[in-house]
């Protein structure tokens, strides 16, 4: 997944399953000859859905070909908090980006904001039962080059998306394959150990103890965040917005990874951009300000009119501090031992240091959401 990627999940694949995973550096055959390109693009290899994903072309063209692996499959190795799904409204259904690419959702939903997936070339169903999605590759700047302006920008088309489907989700009922309650399914599914060890000398090293007490409050009262998430607007989320599945293109910022789609609550989008961006220490975090503040205008300026600017303003918080209440546990959970990155290629060390700024804004979006 692009957001909670390998590193935040906290669990590195067993030898074999690790073997597996290294050895599909090529899609089959069947889907690329010998004789054509196809480079690895960087993914979540844990992530039981996802069989691999390379740049490759097809029909003469630049084609980005995503293998999409069902439940029990080969791909299917990593833990059981990012194994694949048979049910169609579970949060990792393994076939909702297949259906919504053939269905059109992902390229059309959001058309009227300006904002689309890539073109889909073909979807195959092969006998094995994985599915080769071939995407048409999109050109552009990718989202880590992006600037704060790009980031404004594009938190306006999310806001005027989000503002065309309020009152509409109705209408999603047709896709019995959407995530059914993503946000809570999710984050309640991340593998926290409990006693936290919020004392750990990693943590104290790098986070004040004010800091540490507002992380486990965030952690104590989650299912209090969630249940205040629940009475927000519901709109049409994506539900991981973040520089990796973004390219910027000339004709607009194009979205990729729509696996996780389904209707969710006003600010999730917004939040988890603001977030993700700088968690894995791929944009520099002296930006978090900036960003912050020029995604909550620009998701504000997209739904005015609409949704009232203070409850715009608190969906962004409240949804922000739901959906990573679990990240400081899982961090404190992992102290001392590898950290398995996919994305943040820092040490222990300068990762906690690293993301000491923006689990501080999670921390106050947090104090300021609730009571």
């Amino acid at each position: 997944m692009a957001a909670d990627s390998l590193d935040r999940a906290g669990v590195r694949p067993s030898a074999a399953a690790a073997g597996r995973l290294r050895a599909m550096t090529r899609p089959p055959l069947d889907l690329v000859p010998a004789g054509e390109p196809a480079d690895p693009l960087t993914h979540n290899p844990l992530n039981g859905v996802t069989g691999g994903i390379w740049r490759t072309r097809r029909d003469g063209r630049p084609a980005v070909l995503k293998l999409i692996t069902p439940p029990g499959g080969d791909g299917d190795v990593g833990p059981a908090h990012w194994a694949a799904s048979a049910e169609p409204g579970h949060w990792n259904y393994w076939r909702r980006e297949v259906e919504a690419y053939r269905s059109g959702l992902a390229t059309t939903a959001w058309a009227s904001a300006g904002q689309a997936g890539p073109a889909v070339l073909a979807v195959r169903d092969r006998p094995d039962g994985t599915v080769a999605l071939w995407l048409a590759e999109a050109d552009g700047r990718p989202g880590t080059a992006g600037t704060v302006g790009d980031f404004g920008e594009l938190a306006r088309r999310l806001g005027a998306a989000h503002a065309d489907w309020l009152g509409r989700t109705g209408e999603l009922s047709r896709y019995d394959w959407l995530a059914r309650d993503w946000l809570r399914d999710y984050t309640l599914s991340r593998p926290v150990t409990e006693p936290v060890a919020w004392d750990h000398p990693v943590a104290v090293a790098a986070w004040p103890a004010p800091l540490r007490a507002a992380l486990r409050g965030l952690w104590e009262r989650r299912r209090e965040l969630l249940a205040a998430t629940d009475r927000l607007p519901r709109t049409l989320c994506h539900h991981d917005v973040w520089p990796t599945n973004l390219v910027l293109s000339d004709g607009g910022p194009v979205l990729l990874d729509w696996s996780f789609v389904g209707p969710g609550p006003i600010g999730e989008d917004a939040a988890n951009l603001v977030l993700d961006t700088f968690f894995d220490g791929l944009v520099d975090v002296a930006l978090l300000p900036e960003v912050a503040d020029a995604v909550l205008a620009g998701y504000v300026e997209g739904l005015r009119g609409v949704v009232d600017p203070v409850l715009v303003a608190r969906a962004v918080r409240l949804t922000g501090a739901a959906k990573y209440f679990w990240l400081a546990p899982v961090m404190l959970n992992r102290a001392g031992g590898a950290t398995g990155q996919t994305y943040d290629r820092r040490d222990e060390a300068a990762m906690f240091a690293g993301r000491r700024p923006v689990l501080e804004l999670l921390a106050h979006w947090a104090d300021d959401s609730l009571p």
